[in-house]
């Protein structure tokens, strides 16, 4: 288990590339290669545990490393609206690129290089469901999921697996002014992370994302249900009532192939 709390490797700055991506807030190289789809996050509400790491261990792959902050072992729970997902020089497609998605992430590290690992990605688009686990090794389920609001007002979500029920339900209001996250916070190592990890075919994969540095506020939520957290064996006490809470308007992103991790650089 690798220690958020301790200085992480530094790689050279890359400044802006010639797309035109500016990757001087990123810790680590981005792909040489062109990117292969772009999206966008929005209307995210960040709720997040500290939880038993042995717990957390059972549900990653035995060759990835735990990334822990002050010693302590984070969950997060994440309802926001996928928009406009569509690969590279294609439109959205109306009814099938924009999708409301709850997904439960942990963070990880290998080979020095942090990023972030999905128990699962609950998800209202059966395209996405189908292709990204066949194509990726994403966990995606089918939901039918809600997020609604503005970040002034506030973010209603609702979402519930037709298979097996299991759902989330509540709302999150904004309780401070937007802000950056200083390298060195809990803020920083939960938000600032640009890449991801997948088993696909027995074989560890890793992907880079690509977006801006996240703006964020504070925020207090009101969940009514929480069996998608309690689903999963975490030492979660309390899964309706999160340790901490944040909100923010959302990303605009680019991601580039996911690929077995001895070809991922």
């Amino acid at each position: 288990m690798r220690d958020g709390s301790r200085p992480a490797p530094q790689w050279l700055s890359m400044g802006k590339r010639k797309d035109g991506l500016d990757v001087d807030h990123i810790p680590f190289p981005m792909p040489e290669t062109r990117w292969i789809l772009r999206q966008n996050w929005k209307k995210l509400t960040f709720l997040h545990w500290k939880v038993d790491p042995a717990l957390l261990r059972a549900h990653l792959p035995d060759d990835l490393e735990l990334d822990l902050f002050e010693g302590d072992a984070y969950v997060g729970c994440i309802p926001f609206v996928m928009e406009d997902v569509r690969p590279s020089g294609v439109p959205a497609v109306p009814g099938i690129s924009t999708f409301g998605e709850f997904n439960i992430r942990t963070y990880v590290v290998k080979n020095g290089v942090p990023g972030v690992f999905f128990l699962t990605l609950d998800a209202k688009s059966r395209v996405t469901c189908f292709y990204a686990n066949w194509r990726y090794g994403l966990t995606y389920r089918y939901a039918k999921c809600s997020v609604k609001g503005e970040l002034d007002e506030g973010y209603r979500w609702s979402s519930v697996r037709k298979k097996d029920g299991v759902g989330l339900n509540g709302s999150s209001k904004p309780t401070s002014e937007v802000r950056q996250a200083n390298p060195g916070t809990l803020e920083y190592f939960l938000f600032e992370r640009y890449s991801l990890y997948t088993v696909r075919k027995g074989k560890l994969h890793h992907g880079y994302t690509h977006h801006l540095k996240w703006w964020y506020c504070d925020a207090e939520a009101s969940i009514s249900e929480n069996s998608l957290v309690e689903s999963y064996n975490l030492g979660i006490s309390d899964a309706t009532t999160p340790e901490f809470i944040h909100m923010s308007k959302g990303v605009n992103v680019v991601t580039w192939h996911m690929l077995p991790l001895e070809d991922a650089s």
